[in-house]
């Protein structure tokens, strides 16, 4: 249960910075932006003090970090025209398999 909280934490993660990024978008309401980025940093991190319980500190951080910098990295490729490069491609790759690598071992 903790892990699938951990993702769920690693998600909200994502919303922090997409937020901050939305509420620098001309003519977007930057004070619902800036509160939906506040409170998705509550969430994320109330949400990895739980998963910590069973979950050792440095596997549920780095993974908690890499749900949120892979996460955002394709939010910034689909939807704000990002470069999506070969070399960044597997960059993120590399951080997805030492997510399931600290999983697993």
């Amino acid at each position: 249960m903790n892990w699938i909280i951990l993702v769920a934490a690693g998600i909200f993660e994502i919303g922090w910075p997409l937020g901050l990024k939305m509420a620098q978008q001309t003519g977007s309401n930057k004070l619902g932006w800036i509160f939906v980025a506040a409170t998705s940093m509550a969430i994320s991190g109330g949400l990895l003090f739980s998963a910590q319980k069973t979950i050792p500190i440095g596997t549920a951080y780095a993974v908690w970090t890499g749900i949120g910098a892979v996460g955002t990295l394709l939010v910034g490729i689909f939807f704000f025209g990002d470069s999506a490069s070969i070399l960044r491609l597997l960059s993120a790759m590399l951080i997805v398999t030492g997510i399931i690598g600290l999983k697993i071992f």
